[in-house]
């Protein structure tokens, strides 16, 4: 059956870049290395991330976890990234449910214990924001968080992400289901 508009990104632009190391707002992101697994493991350990994140992890998982990243870029599905500080991973940030007919993604993100409050996740958030903006051509960035998850609200806040509304008993997390804010940035926000 014949669309009657076009792509907003055509299929292959993703894959047809290699997956950029994003150096922006005093953070960096790069795509996950196998050594990299200590970290995720240290993250899907923590309280706070298993909460929002419904989820932990063992080595062997982290392992399959960061190298199934490859493949969903190549599937032009989703793309992650270690954040660093300092040169130490302090956390994470991805583009899950790509959709690049739309012209838009989600966005996931947590950053571990020891490098919470200093913005690394909005600085990170930023960056990615701005390099899926300028280079892959998206129209939308989108992320939700329950609306109990304050940490989070700030986060999309601090990055500029616009709250648009809450979406009623959407996700299921270990305490049952949670409302989530949806916030957005547009490619031409300022």
């Amino acid at each position: 059956m014949p669309l009657l508009a076009t792509p907003a990104v055509p299929p292959g632009s993703m894959a047809a870049l290699t997956q950029p190391e994003i150096h922006a707002n005093g953070v960096v992101l790069r795509p996950w290395r196998l050594s990299d697994h200590p970290a995720v493991v240290a993250g899907y350990t923590d309280p706070a991330i298993q909460r929002w994140h419904c989820r932990s992890m063992t080595e062997d998982e982290a392992r399959e976890w960061i190298g199934s990243w490859p493949g969903r870029w190549r599937g032009e599905t989703g793309a992650g990234w270690a954040v660093l500080d300092a040169g130490d991973v302090a956390g994470q940030i991805s583009l899950r449910r790509i959709d690049l007919f739309e012209g838009l993604a989600e966005v996931s993100y947590w950053v571990l214990p020891g490098a919470r409050g200093r913005r690394i996740a909005p600085r990170a958030l930023s960056a990615l924001s701005a390099w899926c903006f300028e280079t892959l051509r998206l129209h939308r960035v989108e992320l939700s968080h329950s609306t109990a998850n304050v940490a989070s609200c700030r986060v999309a806040h601090y990055a500029g992400f616009a709250e648009e509304g809450t979406k009623r008993s959407e996700a299921r997390h270990i305490d049952g289901w949670d409302d989530m804010h949806l916030h957005a940035r547009l490619n031409d926000d300022a």
